[in-house]
């Protein structure tokens, strides 16, 4: 099989899939090999419910008072 760089210098892989990566390793003067990378499983999403537990298990609190924290965060 052959194909042509265009003035981008892509080149179409007729096996390839809109997301695919690879990786491309130089073997010597004017030879490359593409390696295709595996992709990633994708993360567990939270339900609905682990989200309001984990928000009620880990409420977000202040550790400074409010003068303190607009003396840090105001110019002089």
């Amino acid at each position: 099989m052959t194909t042509k760089a265009d003035n981008k210098k892509r080149v179409v892989l007729p096996s390839a899939r809109p997301g695919d990566v690879y990786e491309i390793q130089k073997q010597g003067e004017g030879r490359y090999l593409l390696v295709r990378l595996e992709r990633p499983e994708p993360e567990m999403k939270m339900s609905r419910e682990a989200c309001l537990q984990a928000i009620k298990s880990n409420p977000l609190r202040l550790t400074m008072d409010w003068d303190h924290l607009k003396a840090l965060t105001r110019e002089s």
